[in-house]
């Protein structure tokens, strides 16, 4: 998928909410890359779970 220039959650190839996914493509990184740094990053004390929430709430769908 080429890069997005928007931050958005894509319709396809999501395993929760799309959020890593929408990440991954945005800044062109690949979205199994991004699905464990987000679950290496669970291990640390810190809000990754609020920020999670937060992005799949502001974050719209994609529109294909």
């Amino acid at each position: 998928m080429p890069q997005s220039r928007s931050l958005v959650r894509p319709r396809n190839g999501k395993v929760i909410a799309g959020v890593c996914a929408g990440l991954a493509d945005r800044f062109g990184l690949g979205r199994n890359t991004v699905r464990l740094l987000f679950v290496l990053s669970c291990l640390l004390p810190g809000p990754q779970f609020v920020i999670y929430i937060v992005l799949w709430i502001i974050m719209p769908k994609t529109d294909y």
